[in-house]
């Protein structure tokens, strides 16, 4: 076979060595094929639809389809009282319950005046923390899963165990938790508590360096992600992406530290940000290598929490039947995947008037069609997984 030019090729018929019998020339033009990806399919994280135009193992575009996890949240949040809502924020990043709890909690004290003490609000900062680690080991084991790498998904598991053991010993609950409440937190801490606290994070710090070894600085794991997906400053203002999507493109937007809440502004953590270590800043590596980082900051708020924790109530004394005066409030917070932020209208008394609220899943999920344009189709996971999205909240 004799290549012409690149579309037509010259065909030989004939035994060989013998002389050619005949010759003719073939069009083997590609053609372009629409391919859906999900909503079944398990490197989407849930039931996301993308549909892709390829050329070949190359994908000329790719558009997200949503809509598969509809719930209506927004809508029941303007039917039902303040704290009943609790319960449903904690489906919408439904591997960072605590954190959407603190965020609408947040919210509704802003509007309503509430004074939260002080005790509440280091277990608060101690209960989202933990769920920082527990969701980016879900990203840590699914990362490596959506490329071939089966082992970090069980270490990952595993350890995240631990912290799920001790949500249970907290509210009774290990997903859906709805732990943090409107004034404080539902329960105080439980006997001992402090102390298993202490013992996981000795047993759980030295591990991150072992997932580092295991998978972070593997060769095939590097080759697939470095320089793939990448995302500059200038896009990630663009399209005002948040949490480790903008941090990993070297730009340290982080809540907890430019515009303080809770009582982050008494504790010592470092804002973690992509550097191209492996390739270039801003790629999946660094949006990756970011919650590696993060996890260990995690660990050293924690302390912090665990020697500072001052005594007292853990929850403001409300009324029984809470109505909130008229007013209207913007409140977001750090949540693992980014700002999420509730809006909230009251016209007075015990239900919202009004409710919007911005996921970050969503707001992330839309630089997919600039990320995932003429890569290789074996790319598109990569990218999917370091966007790190949760459907519960791009869906609402």
């Amino acid at each position: 076979m004799n290549v012409i030019d690149s579309n037509i090729k010259t065909v030989s018929y004939g035994l060989a060595p013998g002389p050619v019998v005949a010759e003719e020339q073939v069009d083997v033009a590609s053609e372009e094929m629409l391919v859906n990806m999900g909503p079944q399919h398990p490197s989407t994280h849930g039931v996301l639809r993308i549909v892709l135009r390829t050329d070949g193992e190359v994908v000329l575009e790719a558009v997200p389809h949503l809509g598969y996890l509809h719930r209506c949240k927004e809508k029941i949040g303007e039917s039902l009282p303040y704290v009943q809502y609790i319960g449903y924020t904690d489906r919408l990043d439904y591997l960072s319950a605590m954190n959407n709890n603190h965020a609408w909690s947040m919210a509704v004290e802003r509007l309503a005046g509430i004074e939260v003490p002080p005790r509440a609000e280091y277990i608060r900062v101690l209960a989202v923390e933990l769920n920082r680690i527990a969701s980016h080991l879900i990203t840590f084991g699914t990362v490596g899963l959506d490329l071939g790498a089966f082992a970090p998904f069980m270490y990952a598991l595993r350890e995240r165990e631990y912290v799920l053991d001790l949500f249970e010993q907290l509210c009774g609950a290990r997903l859906t938790l709805s732990y943090i409440n409107i004034g404080g937190v539902t329960w105080d801490l439980p006997p001992r508590f402090l102390e298993k606290l202490t013992e996981f994070l000795d047993y759980f710090e030295p591990k991150i360096d072992e997932y580092n070894d295991l998978l972070s600085y593997n060769h095939i794991f590097i080759k697939r992600t470095a320089n793939v997906g990448v995302v500059s400053k200038e896009l990630a203002i663009a399209y005002t992406l948040s949490g480790p999507m903008i941090r990993g493109s070297g730009i340290p937007l982080d809540l907890r530290r430019t515009r303080s809440y809770s009582v982050y502004d008494r504790l010592e953590f470092d804002v973690c940000v992509g550097a191209g270590l492996r390739g270039t800043i801003g790629d999946c590596w660094d949006r990756y290598w970011v919650k590696m980082q993060e996890m260990k900051q995690c660990v050293r708020i924690l302390r912090q929490c665990v020697a500072q924790m001052p005594d007292g109530a853990f929850r403001a004394k409300l009324p029984r039947n809470m109505k909130v005066p008229p007013g209207e409030v913007y409140c977001e917070n750090e949540n693992p995947r980014g700002h999420l932020g509730f809006y909230i209208e009251s016209q007075g008394g015990p239900i919202p008037y009004r409710v919007k609220i911005r996921g970050p899943s969503f707001v992330n999920l839309a630089v997919t069609p600039i990320l995932c344009r003429n890569v290789l189709l074996a790319d598109v996971p990569a990218i999917i997984g370091s966007i790190d999205i949760v459907m519960g909240e791009v869906d609402r």
